[in-house]
């Protein structure tokens, strides 16, 4: 919106006070952030005396006595916070953004969608008491099939977009790219279609895993949509003004048209995590609920989708990664020893917090991981 009124008045801006870099994607990322970081803490506030009025706390329940008596004093904090990141990034994104970019476009529908199925997910959890209902929320198979309907949507936007792209000669939108390898693995169309819906179908619950912790899951996500914003913008934009050479080409990266935009998405993005980071701090006045997690997984998922970074997205969520081998591995353990555990308990977090590291401790240094990865993955880019 500011990004179209301040174009509107081009001429003048640009003949009286020399004002250009509105037009500079990097500038309007970085306002961005602080925008969103601004109204997240604004807002924040309120959401959470709102979600305390309609008593929409949570109640941690465990299949394990420790980890129940560990996060007792969790008991009634509102959650559903997760509203303070969609409202802060969406209102961010539709202020500094281009509104008529198709990348900007679908991500906001993919905020909308998941973050609508996260919050009817979280209500009927949190309401079940109230309303005498069992505590179980949409039923598992639901839930997938609207994440899936999601998906769907998404991978047939995005294949009409690259399938453009092809066709005026540009077919890295249609190749798998590989960490260190230097250029893409053409894929089928019908190949593409089932990855991508795969992808933001499993990608839409990995932030869920790891919201188990005060801060844990905010930080994480704030590591990732800062690399995310580089590869946006490294994926569309040109080196310099005056050089139709772009960063993609130079560093041998699939290079997206229009792409770049969606720096300023995910800018918004990280922002909000911050300010959503600010109340969700140990001891955390709110949670963020799957109204808040299943968004913002499957926004990860669709940026790497764009950029076609889904292998290297493995790389910089290392630390969700991580979290969801330990389930996988934990269920599969107990069912092959016939009740024995391979942790103490899953996902990893709450295996060191059993072992003895206080919460502040396991948060933090699933940080200092988050960032490791992150900077390993930018590192693969050169590597290239």
């Amino acid at each position: 919106m500011i990004y179209h009124l301040l174009r509107h008045f081009s001429e003048f801006l640009s003949r009286t006070l020399h004002f250009y870099a509105y037009q500079y994607v990097m500038f309007r990322a970085v306002m961005a952030i602080l925008t969103s970081l601004a109204i997240a803490l604004l807002i924040g506030p309120r959401v959470i005396r709102w979600l305390m009025r309609k008593k929409i706390g949570d109640r941690p329940e465990f299949h394990h006595a420790a980890l129940n008596a560990l996060t007792r004093e969790k008991a009634n904090t509102p959650t559903m916070g997760g509203l303070i990141i969609l409202l802060s990034a969406s209102l961010t994104t539709m202020l500094w953004a281009k509104l008529d970019n198709p990348f900007v476009q679908k991500a906001l529908f993919v905020l909308l969608w998941f973050g609508a199925l996260g919050g009817v997910d979280d209500w009927l959890k949190l309401t079940a008491v109230s309303r005498q209902r069992s505590r179980d929320g949409l039923h598992a198979w639901e839930k997938l099939l609207f994440q899936i309907a999601g998906a769907v949507l998404i991978a047939t936007f995005l294949f009409f977009d690259f399938s453009a792209m092809a066709k005026e000669g540009n077919s890295d939108g249609q190749s798998l790219w590989l960490p260190f390898y230097k250029v893409g693995v053409p894929l089928a169309n019908w190949t593409f279609i089932l990855i991508a819906i795969f992808y933001i179908s499993a990608t839409s619950n990995a932030v869920n895993l790891a919201d188990g912790m005060d801060g844990l899951a905010a930080g994480c996500v704030a590591m990732v949509s800062l690399v995310l914003v580089i590869l946006c913008y490294v994926a569309s934009e040109a080196m310099s003004r005056t050089t139709p050479v772009t960063w993609a080409s130079y560093l041998l990266l699939p290079h997206i048209p229009e792409s770049g935009e969606l720096s300023v998405f995910y800018a918004s993005l990280l922002g909000a995590v911050l300010g959503f980071l600010w109340f969700n701090c140990y001891p955390a006045q709110t949670f963020m609920g799957d109204v808040g997690s299943l968004p913002l997984g499957a926004a990860m998922g669709y940026g790497a989708l764009v950029t076609r970074n889904e292998l290297l997205l493995l790389v910089i969520g290392g630390v969700f990664v991580i979290e969801l081998m330990s389930v996988v591995l934990q269920i599969g353990y107990f069912r092959y020893t016939h009740g024995k555990r391979l942790f103490r308990c899953a996902p990893l977090h709450h295996h060191f917090h059993l072992a003895g590291w206080s919460e502040p401790q396991v948060v933090v240094r699933f940080w200092l991981m988050a960032a490791a990865f992150a900077a390993l993955a930018l590192a693969t880019i050169k590597l290239r």
